[in-house]
């Protein structure tokens, strides 16, 4: 899990040493990033629907294969195709891991499925918290290429450990439906309005921080840190995030993931806030708040949904709400660097951003709101 969020949601970083190396702008990069995006949601989401049936180890072994392939790439190109052609094939291999072990090991857990899904999404937080400090200083010292084939081959090697140990337990249900059977159910899904506020709501939930992440380093260095410093203080967020993924589990168990779902999206619409104000201090504070919100809304979404759905299409439900995150992703990276190009100030997208968040909250209140 350590692999799966981290290096796709530093795409902040990737910006300037990719414009750098490759002569693309930093706007088309942003539209690179956002396949990879469009690719890690909604391609893996589809996967994780119809592909339900396939056993969790060969679809991660699949992945392990996807990103060794992946990693000596760079060498072999120079274009901007290319470049779009890697960071789908890479969006994908990541986000359909993230899924499979999103999906499956919560099975494991049934009287405290929260507190252990907190622990297992320590690992999105802990790769928040270590991997954009270590694109960017890898990526530096040796280069894009070089450090693009270090990291993404310690990535393959992790899906490969995980795909020899990853598996449903024996006495978990699994769906056996057909695809003609799954296209029917999310028919039938689709025209509820539980589902259609959830789809809304848990976009929302996840675009605010997609958009943070095109211009947070960025922010934070107009802040007066430097470079090594802006992208720490952006990993701090998902440091941060780390505290919150186990006790927001443990909340959930006690309180309902409902109520602590919520409480994390407040956490982080405060956290935003704060950063309309351009002072150091008061973004220590904005980071922690964001951090609590994240890790808490990021965990805490799967265990809502299986309180919603039935937990037997575990994989089809966190596949198909992953495409709702990756409708809002297509459009994140882009806006959130244009808002800061175009204006000259990130004031347009810490608004947006906030808007986002406050969006996500309200939205998924109302839908879960009912029996």
């Amino acid at each position: 899990m350590v692999f799966t969020f981290g290096t796709p949601l530093s795409y902040g970083i990737f910006r300037a040493p990719f414009s750098d190396a490759f002569g693309v702008s930093s706007v088309a990069l942003s539209g690179v990033f956002s396949i990879m995006l469009f690719t890690f949601f909604i391609g893996s989401g589809l996967i994780g629907v119809f592909g339900a049936r396939f056993g969790a180890r060969a679809v991660l072994l699949a992945c392990s294969l996807a990103t060794g392939m992946v990693a000596p790439s760079l060498y072999l190109l120079d274009s901007l195709g290319g470049l779009l052609v890697v960071f789908a094939v890479l969006g994908l291999a990541l986000g359909t891991a993230f899924v499979l072990l999103a999906s499956v090991v919560p099975r494991w857990f049934e009287g405290r499925r929260g507190a252990a899904t907190g622990l297992l999404f320590v690992g999105n937080g802990l790769g928040l918290f270590v991997l954009p400090p270590i694109w960017q200083r890898t990526l530096s010292e040796v280069g894009v290429r070089r450090g693009f084939l270090l990291i993404m081959s310690t990535t393959a090697l992790a899906f490969l450990l995980a795909g020899l140990v990853c598996r449903r337990p024996n006495w978990a249900a699994q769906s056996t439906a057909t695809a003609g059977e799954l296209l029917e159910w999310l028919v039938r899904l689709a025209g509820t309005r539980t589902f259609q506020l959830l789809f809304v709501g848990i976009a929302l939930s996840f675009a605010w921080y997609q958009l943070l992440a095109a211009y947070a380093v960025d922010l934070f260095a107009a802040r007066g840190l430097t470079a090594a410093g802006a992208s720490t203080a952006f990993g701090l967020i998902g440091g941060v995030s780390i505290i919150s993924r186990i006790a927001s589990g443990y909340l959930a168990d006690v309180m309902g993931s409902r109520r602590a779902f919520l409480a994390s999206l407040v956490c982080a619409v405060a956290g935003i806030a704060m950063l309309f104000v351009p002072s150091v201090s008061i973004v220590v504070i904005a980071i922690c708040l964001i951090g609590l919100g994240l890790g808490g809304s990021a965990t805490l979404y799967i265990p809502l949904l299986m309180g919603v759905y039935s937990p037997e299409k575990d994989t089809a439900i966190v596949g198909t709400f992953n495409v709702a995150i990756g409708v809002a992703a297509l459009a994140m990276p882009p806006l959130g660097t244009a808002s800061v190009e175009f204006t000259g100030s990130f004031t347009i997208a810490i608004f947006l951003t906030f808007a986002a968040a406050v969006g996500g909250l309200w939205v998924t209140a109302v839908g879960t709101a009912g029996p």
